[in-house]
């Protein structure tokens, strides 16, 4: 994957923006509808994510850091990880660590089990309420709001705390240590389990989610719950459970979040709507949308109601999936027991309607709001903009504007503005974002330099660096001093079009009018250089990173990298990638790939495979793709001893080839004449559980035909077909034995596609006859025809006609008057019969 420089860039702007606080850091439909909308667990208490009542700066709420009401914050003091003050705060006492059924001897771990703790549900663990068949029709599972008893009160201001202990515990030493340690868990020893076991009972509840939200990998961040789960003297405090569901929420790992759901059924732990709505986002994006919406049953049997928060969720869930309808039948039924929507409820369906480009139906709802009894606020009208922006309908965009001010008395302020500007910018249209800037100012609006930097970016992602600088300019007259962000899209800018000169000159004019280049700025203006083949130049300007006071990043080295790699310079290339993994960065699976097959190309396999192994010894994520990379090139070469030894060395490692690696290795034999050592690697492959491809398939057909080892051939298509079906094997068979003039063995095979009688068969049969016809041979065109016939498959006329005049020039007159009498009886007169 080749670097791209703009996405960088994008984030660095997005960074930037947050810093300054302004509601419009992102595209407003990010701030109404796609940044709540990917964390749709909203009720009143948190309106700010899709209401605009609230201050800009409730915008920038964090929903990785809300609670529920059983989890309000206490002294988590004392032993037992804090766990004994649960019964104070009106959980039952049967999760208190006395009543424990735990025991010395069941926990008593053998060594290194962290890593043998299982992420799926096993069969007898799986939940019977959540069907294991696949998505349908979700009608029986929103019935659940019909036992719902409407006369509950809906006291959402207290179901929710925000919590900023768990951001604070992220530094905390403890927490480090705890993450070192997860992190060395490929080379766990009995001390290192020891000391992750003394550096749990220290921790508090807070610092256990800390941990659990600080994992790259959330499959680690499941182990660690699942292992901590099972120690001595230990137990789970309930705000870890939903910390652990909120983490898997933002992930597809849908059965290890219906598996902590279940373990808090068995510690007694109270299930609130949002644990059961944590668990169907899961599944939701794991793409589940059926049993996504069974665990609404499965919260009903646990005598949980339905809330505001778990029916926001639901809509989410169906918005989703695409089904708006389903969504729409959900929403009247919440009305029906009682439960009534918010803000929240119809902007996530307005985002829907307009993911699926129906903004009648989307603006049709925003005006049936206030009958509804809630009123759209701007987020409603944003969220339509954008999807308008997207499309470039600019014209109605102003139209809905002026229905904003009109129809629900929100006057377009500061705010909207600033968010168009930044709708029209990220998505090019440039001119269009001006014209919006023009007229907020002579409103007497103030657009801060995101704004303008927003701006000049998008018209410096266009090339258009004329009014990318008039802008800049501008800003030093109207004292909005640029900033580094904003010289920076400038640089990047030039760099795009090859004017290196110019971003140098920029960087200059950043010294003269006190702005500090960052790391940022200086990647932009190596990037061009490399892309402009002066790789060795972005060499030299890096190694004297120190004096210019900054610090390469990852990106850096990978746009030196790839720079570098470009140029054919292969060799400078893997020296700066072992730069970079000394500076601590880790090259991605994809970088290491695109290098080792640059290798591979250039002729020098030995040195990618010893490029590959050095990037494994040190700690960077090969994957199998590497290896198949390293094994093609060896393959290329026919040194197949060295890709066989490869194979080998990926199971000692644990890393396990798939299909695509042993073809390759398969089709390498064939081409060398191992046929039974291919056999043997073919066979090997269907017993690991493998199943063959397309391309192992024809790679087979392809090198034992061009052997002539065709009755190894079907012995082994018969042990491939076992396994998994593959329609049209006899038919490449045939037509690889007659393209290699193999016609014998192919009449041989015929009989196995003339059992099912296709199109596609007698297209193969056709093949065969006009083979045979090309060798000479009319008599066994012809015995190919009747035996078509016999299955009811229509040979081609114009090849029948030309049999029909040979076997009449070989004097074989009465087999011309079978086939002629084989076309009259099905209504076919060829021309030959005339």
């Amino acid at each position: 994957m080749a670097f791209n420089f703009s996405t960088y860039l994008k984030f660095h702007l997005l960074y930037h923006r947050q810093s300054y606080r302004i509601i419009c850091c992102k595209s407003p439909s990010c701030i109404g509808g796609d940044f709540l909308y990917k964390n749709p667990f909203a009720h009143s208490g948190v309106a700010a994510f899709y209401s605009s009542e609230s201050p800009i700066a409730d915008l920038h709420l964090n929903p990785d850091r809300i609670y529920r009401k059983h989890l309000k914050r206490v002294d988590f003091g004392g032993t037992e990880n804090g766990y004994c003050r649960t019964k104070q705060r009106g959980l039952k006492e049967g999760c208190s660590l006395s009543n424990s059924s735990f025991n010395i001897e069941e926990n008593r771990e053998r060594f290194c089990e962290f890593d043998d703790c299982d992420i799926e549900d096993s069969d007898e663990d799986a939940e019977s309420d959540v069907s294991n068949n696949g998505d349908g029709d979700e009608g029986d599972d929103i019935r659940i709001l019909d036992s719902y008893n409407g006369d509950q009160n809906q006291n959402e201001e207290v179901s929710m705390r925000v919590i900023d202990d768990v951001e604070e515990e992220l530094r905390h030493p403890l927490v480090k240590e705890v993450c070192r340690l997860i992190d060395r868990r490929s080379e766990w020893s009995p001390r290192l389990e020891g000391q992750l076991r003394t550096l749990l009972r220290s921790l508090n509840p807070l610092q256990v989610c800390a941990v659990l939200k600080s994992q790259p990998d959330e499959r680690a961040a499941l182990q660690f719950f699942y292992w901590a789960d099972r120690q001595w003297r230990y137990r789970h405090h309930p705000i870890v459970y939903y910390g652990m569901l909120e983490v898997l929420s933002k992930t597809k790992l849908c059965q290890g979040a219906k598996r902590v759901l279940k373990l808090m059924k068995r510690r007694k732990i109270e299930r609130q709507p949002e644990a059961f709505g944590y668990v169907m986002v899961s599944f939701s994006r794991a793409g589940h949308l059926r049993k996504a919406m069974q665990i609404l049953n499965l919260m009903q049997k646990a005598g949980v109601n339905p809330d505001l928060s778990i029916c926001n969720t639901a809509i989410y869930v169906l918005v989703k999936g695409k089904k708006m309808e389903k969504a729409m039948i959900f929403l009247k039924r919440m009305q029906v027991v009682g439960i009534t929507p918010n803000v929240v409820t119809y902007n996530c369906l307005i985002k829907g309607y307009c993911d699926m480009h129906q903004l009648d139906e989307a603006l049709q709802l925003i005006a049936e709001m206030p009958s509804r009894g809630c009123s759209p606020d701007k987020v409603s009208y944003y969220t339509v903009m954008a999807f308008l922006c997207e499309e470039k309908r600019i014209g109605e965009v102003k139209d809905l504007m002026e229905k904003m001010w009109k129809n629900s008395n929100l006057v377009p302020d500061q705010v909207t503005y600033r968010s168009l500007i930044h709708m029209l910018s990220k998505h090019r249209q440039a001119d269009e974002a001006l014209k919006f800037l023009r007229e907020a100012e002579e409103n007497g609006f103030h657009i801060d330099k995101v704004g303008y930097s927003a701006l000049i970016n998008s018209f410096s992602q266009q090339g258009r660096m004329d009014k990318a600088k008039e802008l800049l300019n501008e800003m030093f007259e109207k004292r909005c001093n640029p900033d580094v962000v904003t010289y920076t899209a400038v640089v990047n800018g030039f760099c795009q079009l090859g004017e290196i000169d110019q971003a140098k000159k920029l960087l200059q004019q950043m010294h003269r009018h006190g702005f500090k280049p960052n790391t940022v700025s200086y990647t932009a203006l190596l990037h061009g250089l490399c892309k402009n083949g002066k790789s060795s130049e972005a060499k030299e300007m890096m190694n004297m990173s120190e004096e210019d006071c900054w610090t390469p990043n990852s990106v850096t080295y990978g746009v030196l990298m790839h720079g570098f790699r470009r140029e054919g310079k292969l060799l400078e290339a893997c020296d700066v990638v072992r730069e970079m993994i000394g500076k601590g960065f880790l090259p991605s699976p994809v970088e290491i790939n695109l290098l080792i097959q640059s290798l591979c190309q250039a002729g020098k396999t030995d040195k990618a495979k010893k490029f590959m192994e050095d990037c494994l010894h040190k700690g960077c994520a090969v994957n199998v793709v590497n290896f198949t990379t390293v094994i093609h090139g060896l393959c290329q070469k026919d040194n197949l001893d060295a890709a066989l030894s490869v194979l080998d060395d990926m199971y000692l490692i644990n890393k396990h080839p798939d299909a695509i690696t042993y073809t390759t290795v398969i089709d390498a034999l064939g081409r060398n004449g191992r046929i039974d050592e291919a056999i043997e690697l073919a066979k090997k492959m269907l017993h690991r559980g493998l199943l063959p491809t397309p391309v192992t398939y024809r790679a087979i057909i392809h090198r034992f035909c061009h052997q002539g080892r065709v009755d190894e051939l079907l012995k082994l298509l018969e042990k491939m077909l076992q396994r998994q079906e593959c329609r049209t094997v006899y038919n490449q068979v045939i037509e690889k034995l007659c393209s290699f003039g193999n016609l014998d063995q192919a009449y041989k095979v015929l009989g196995n596609i003339l059992r099912t009688a296709s199109k596609i068969d007698a297209r193969t049969c056709n093949i065969l006859l006009e083979s045979y016809l090309k060798k000479g041979d009319p008599l066994s065109s012809y015995k190919v025809a009747c035996r078509m016939f016999k299955r009811n498959l229509i040979p081609d006329l114009k090849l029948c006609e030309k049999v029909g005049k040979k076997l009449l020039l070989e004097k074989k007159a009465d087999e011309a008057d079978k086939l002629m009498l084989q076309f009259v009886e099905r209504g076919s007169i060829s021309p030959f019969c005339q």
